[in-house]
């Protein structure tokens, strides 16, 4: 497949890698940096290697190799800690948004649940962070919480949940972050992984999930992120039933 790292859904959006790519817009969405995320659990008592502002960074140079978006949009808790404004998210949230307006002409921030302060941050770089994003008929919003949608809208593209998969060969298991993708009241309802390395995601073959959003996901489709493909693994009914 020559490294390609995306799956073509449908002719107005394509997947690539952990985001979703707009053709005609030239718009890439991604989801849940959750930055800082190594602080926070340092400050609870949890000490590891911090790498993950460098596995970032290298994949989102995979997905510029493969696209060369006008606009990014970051779809919610661009950082992590949501009651203050930790060192390493200060340095971090600062460092990736400048690493990225190299590759577009604008950012998009929309607040999730983790962004209470992010303001004051993407302020130092004039960037403002709205509560949600339309897109034609696409709704793009963190989906910590549902708000009215417009009747115009077709298609909802949210965050939050993190979804994800995990296969057991003999003892070994393996997570691989997902994409859902179903319906909610008669509209195509789209769920993003984790952008974050350290964050693996909610297995929603197993575990409980938070969004209001995805209350009954037996009819979701499961599209899981592999090395330099995505495999949709058909219904979540029919794996659970496996």
């Amino acid at each position: 497949d020559n490294g390609r790292f995306f799956f073509t859904m449908a002719k107005s959006y394509e997947f690539i890698n952990l985001g979703i790519w707009l053709n005609k817009e030239k718009i890439l969405i991604l989801s849940d940096f959750h930055l800082g995320y190594e602080e926070y659990l340092h400050q609870k008592g949890v000490l590891l290697p911090r790498f993950q502002l460098e596995e970032i960074i290298q994949r989102l140079n995979l997905i510029f190799e493969k696209v060369k978006p006008k606009i990014i949009v970051i779809n919610g808790d661009l950082k992590h800690d949501f009651s203050k404004n930790l060192n390493q998210e200060w340095k971090d949230v600062l460092k990736v948004l400048r690493f990225i307006q190299n590759h577009c002409q604008k950012i998009i921030l929309v607040k999730g649940n983790h962004d209470n302060y992010l303001q004051t941050i993407a302020a130092k770089i004039k960037i403002k962070v709205v509560e949600e994003l339309i897109i034609g008929n696409i709704l793009i919003l963190h989906g910590d919480k549902i708000k009215p949608i417009p009747k115009s809208i077709k298609t909802i593209i949210i965050g939050h949940e993190h979804p994800a998969i995990s296969f057991r060969e003999k003892s070994k298991v393996e997570k691989f972050k997902s994409f859902l993708r179903g319906k909610w009241k008669n509209k195509e309802l789209i769920v993003m992984p984790s952008f974050n390395p350290l964050l693996e995601g909610t297995d929603v073959l197993k575990e409980k999930l938070l969004s209001p959003f995805l209350t009954n996901i037996l009819n979701f489709e499961v599209l899981a992120v592999g090395e330099k493909r995505i495999y949709n693994f058909g219904k979540v009914k029919k794996l659970i039933t496996k």
